[in-house]
């Protein structure tokens, strides 16, 4: 099982590391078949705070759908660029493009807002960053989505959250799609959940 791991310019560390540390774990831990690509729109995608950048595996026009059981996305901050990548077309042509092939999209907080621009969302249930009055869920709501104010909502292959205090249960909720329930609690075990 392979998953794509995309970082857009400014995304938030804490919302990156449990999705590579869940599958590591799987990996180098316990032997389960998964693996993980990081890719972004530049070989160094810096993230938000502190002028932090990760170097990535794949590039966006490198990637092809049919390598990848799963997209994770985590969410960013928008005064470091993170819409400015995040709702690129050739960006959203890749949410549209697994979800069309009805593979796992796993998002953490604002990530949902481009899985919601690139129309995969529309007339479905989902959820994003949920304080400071709600208004990054009414822009979500915008794009036709039924927005439900939970911490994590699940439709179909697509898991979206409301903060990045959910970002370890969306990992492992991505690791279950993966690997099944059963390993994926030997992973949290592992890791001490």
């Amino acid at each position: 099982m392979k998953v794509l791991l995309f970082c857009c310019k400014g995304f938030e560390m804490m919302e990156f590391a449990p999705f590579y540390d869940a599958c590591g774990w799987a990996k180098s831990e316990y032997g389960y078949d998964v693996s993980i690509d990081v890719a972004g729109f530049s070989e160094m995608v810096k993230s938000a705070f502190w002028n932090n950048a990760i170097k990535v595996n794949t590039l966006i026009d490198a990637v092809s759908v049919d390598d990848y059981d799963a997209l994770a996305i985590p969410g960013g901050d928008h005064l470091y660029g993170y819409f400015e990548e995040a709702y690129d077309e050739r960006f959203l042509r890749l949410i549209r493009e697994f979800d069309c092939k009805n593979k796992t999209i796993a998002s953490i907080c604002v990530a949902a807002l481009p899985i919601g621009k690139a129309g995969v969302l529309e007339g479905r249930k989902a959820t994003t960053y949920h304080l400071c009055g709600g208004y990054r869920q009414e822009e979500l709501a915008g794009f036709g989505v039924d927005v439900i104010n939970e911490p994590i909502v699940v439709d179909r292959n697509i898991i979206t959250s409301y903060c990045p205090q959910t970002a370890n249960d969306v990992a492992f909720l991505l690791l279950d799609s993966l690997i099944g329930k059963e390993k994926t609690q030997v992973v949290k075990e592992g890791m001490g959940w």
